[in-house]
């Protein structure tokens, strides 16, 4: 059966200096005033919900600083976002905690303070370690920010330090990624992560695609440039255990993988998502609502579901098998039914699924679908049990 790992907090802040071009993330552009009350309107948020323990006694196994850029708050106001939350919900004495960072938005000062306070994990921007690729998509700084932010990091006391990075962005080539990967391969962080670029609805990007200035992204090359990812990494001692992370043994991200396996988080800030006791919420994605809602003593929670049994076992099969290692079959219970049996032998037959003894996983041609395989195996638990009216 699907193991349910720990618990986690996300807390979501909602400013950047400027918006990327394939950025669709809620976010609203940094303003002190406005990030003074944000952060006033966050501590409320997580002491209504200390009130309430969602939790019970048990301590968070990872907090995260999304966003966003969480880094264009000061480094106290996210320390005091930080040990606010260690005083209401508990942590556990060897948990992550993790701060999203833009490489511009930081100095040795404030990762010195950040890290002597006790973030333990820091993921920066890269996207690419190509000037040009940068500029095509809007994103600040330069390729030398990104390398003087990780040697600056590491001599604040970081050691687990993630890279972001995208593949298929405009003029992007097969050998500019291979360049790419070599750059950051090179600076040695302990976490990669590397998303193919999206055309996201009301970005800056789908405009550009629209009117003809730059082109689609090429699936054909993308995919060309995911399986390069794989085989450079791995030659480079990276592990890859998720669809989109490697890491060096040891260091995968405990944020990442409680959310694919079943673990309970607590999404706070404006349009953050929970997942708590069978229950997804969401908040208001709307910074001057979120901050009405609790000036008013009101959480800002704008949709609520209470999952079924069957929804909640069909979610963790979704997510579940974003892993590498896949989800297990050992515990012959709802898992067993025959119509997802049958569903999963077909997938292994068309080279989607790979099953050994009772772990099953996607391939990887299946990770190229893994869209078309969830929606498969979801619509045969869908089906009425053989023998069982409804």
């Amino acid at each position: 059966m699907l193991q349910t790992t720990g618990r986690g907090l996300y807390l979501h802040i909602p400013f950047c200096h400027q918006r990327c071009h394939f950025c669709a993330f809620y976010l609203e552009i940094h303003r002190p005033r406005a990030a003074d009350t944000f952060v006033s309107s966050l501590l409320t948020e997580m002491r209504l919900y200390g009130e309430r323990r969602p939790f019970g006694e048990q301590p968070l196994d990872s907090i995260y600083f999304g966003g966003g850029t969480p880094t264009t708050l000061a480094p106290q106001q996210l320390i005091s976002l930080l040990l606010t939350a260690k005083h209401i919900f508990g942590l556990a004495y060897d948990a992550e905690v993790t701060v999203e960072a833009h490489p511009e938005s930081v100095t040795l000062e404030g990762l010195s303070q950040l890290r002597d306070a006790g973030f333990t994990r820091i993921s920066f921007g890269a996207e690419s370690m190509d000037q040009q690729e940068l500029q095509q998509v809007g994103r600040p700084g330069s390729v030398l920010n990104t390398i003087q932010v990780v040697a600056a990091a590491r001599e604040a006391g970081f050691i687990d330090i993630n890279l972001d990075l995208m593949y298929g962005l405009p003029g992007q080539t097969i050998d500019t990624w291979a360049a790419s990967l070599r750059a950051v391969s090179a600076l040695v962080p302990t976490h990669l992560s590397c998303y193919a670029l999206t055309i996201e609805e009301g970005t800056r990007l789908q405009m550009a695609v629209q009117q003809g200035i730059v082109p689609d992204p090429d699936e054909v090359l993308q995919n060309e440039m995911e399986d390069l990812a794989e085989e450079m990494l791995n030659q480079a001692g990276y592990d890859r255990y998720e669809i989109s992370n490697y890491s060096r043994p040891g260091y995968a991200s405990r944020h990442n993988c409680l959310h694919w396996t079943g673990g309970q988080y607590l999404g706070l800030g404006p349009s953050a998502q929970s997942y708590v006791g069978g229950r997804r919420f969401g908040n208001v994605s709307d910074l001057v609502v979120y901050n009405q809602a609790l000036d008013n003593g009101a959480l800002p929670v704008e949709e609520s579901e209470q999952l079924a049994p069957a929804d909640d076992l069909c979610e963790r099969i979704v997510f579940g098998l974003r892993m590498t290692d896949g989800i297990s079959l050992a515990d012959r219970g709802p898992l067993a039914r025959p119509e997802l049996l049958r569903k999963i032998e077909e997938l292994i037959a068309d080279g989607l699924l790979d099953r050994r003894g009772e772990q099953i996983s996607l391939t990887a041609r299946g990770r190229r679908y893994a869209d078309s395989v969830a929606v498969d195996l979801l619509a045969s638990l869908a089906l009425p049990e053989a023998g069982v009216s409804h």
